[in-house]
């Protein structure tokens, strides 16, 4: 559940402007271009995190947060904590400061994309973690050395539309049978992350079915 940011009233930059809508609003980075000698495993700069836009109860507290909520904030800014998958936690702390991720309404009648936020700041010890009255506390972390991770984010727009998985779906099946940029995409490849990396193609194609008729 998304809690207002520790260090502001309540709980998030985009590269070098280009032509295009959609480069315009992001920025990357990009491993291959500092040289052979830093090749490997492309560093991801985009990113979907999930959230439950419908009441749901954990030991007697509501977790729900959608987009509207983190748009209700001051500063439209808060902390994304009670992340508990040590893969999801690990994407967390490869989070920077400016970097653009999906916001994916998740465990509700319809998932999908609602907006895109930003991050604002870099990840740092999850407050939940040692909150004993939180649904999210783990007696076995410690102050010295957190297990869990958090980042600040700011709501930057909502997408022209809703984007709901079982389209994004219908183009993850089609690439996969005729090749495309969705077709390893971790929304169907490792589903059940909270957390997940995109690589600059997939985000741009799912950007741009905002401004096409679903199909």
């Amino acid at each position: 559940m998304l809690k207002p940011c520790p260090s502001s009233p309540r709980r998030l930059a985009a590269g070098t402007a280009q032509s295009s809508k959609i480069t315009a609003l992001v920025g990357w980075e990009s491993r291959s271009a500092a040289g052979p000698e830093s090749m490997g495993p492309p560093v991801c700069s985009r990113w979907l995190m999930k959230s439950e836009p419908e009441s749901r109860l954990k030991n007697g507290v509501d977790v729900k947060f959608g987009i509207e909520d983190l748009k209700a904030l001051p500063d439209q800014t808060g902390c994304w904590d009670g992340v508990r998958s040590y893969q999801a936690r690990n994407f967390i702390r490869q989070m920077k400061a400016g970097q653009l991720a999906f916001f994916y309404h998740s465990n509700c009648k319809e998932p999908g994309i609602a907006g895109i936020m930003e991050v604002v700041k870099e990840a740092y010890g999850d407050p939940t973690q040692f909150d004993r009255k939180d649904v999210n506390y783990d007696a076995s972390s410690r102050a010295d050395e957190p297990k869990w991770s958090a980042v600040d984010v700011r709501f930057r727009r909502m997408t022209r539309r809703f984007l709901p998985l079982s389209e994004l779906k219908r183009h993850h099946l089609q690439h996969r049978r005729d090749g495309g940029p969705l077709k390893d995409v971790a929304l169907f490849t490792r589903a059940r992350l909270s957390v997940q990396p995109l690589t600059s193609e997939e985000f741009d194609f799912i950007l741009s079915l905002e401004d096409k008729e679903p199909q």
